[in-house]
């Protein structure tokens, strides 16, 4: 059974830092490319980041760029989000998501398909403010 289990929200000022983690479980996760996505109230679905197999090739939203940065520990196959300087506009729901099909993923249009795909986790808070 396909797993990814998300954590490591919380409330955070502006300015500060979280890392979040995406835990998968079922498949063989180190051969597929892992997605980041953000949801906040009233929104629509963000994407935010993506890393590919091959763990130097990721891609980043304009938005979050040069201030996220995603990893991933194969031999713990867990998929890491630092997020720094932490903005307001960060706040919402984070979901880390998988297709099973995209290894490689370096586009918008690539982190797009990761995001809609059928499998993700349950998501964890991250909310930004005073």
């Amino acid at each position: 059974q396909v797993q990814l289990v998300e954590s490591g929200g919380g409330l955070v000022q502006p300015g500060g830092s979280l890392r979040l983690s995406c835990a998968t479980s079922g498949f063989n996760s180190r051969g597929y490319a892992i997605g980041w996505f953000r949801q906040a109230p009233g929104k629509e679905r963000e994407g935010v980041s993506c890393i590919s197999s091959t763990p130097t090739s990721t891609y980043y939203a304009d938005s979050v760029k040069d201030r996220f940065t995603i990893s991933r520990d194969n031999v713990k196959k867990t998929i890491y989000l630092q997020m720094d300087n932490l903005k307001p506009e960060d706040t919402g729901v984070y979901y880390c998501a998988a297709d099973l099909v995209l290894f490689f993923c370096t586009t918008s249009q690539a982190l797009e398909k990761l995001t809609t795909g059928p499998y993700r986790g349950q998501g964890t808070q991250v909310t930004v403010g005073s």
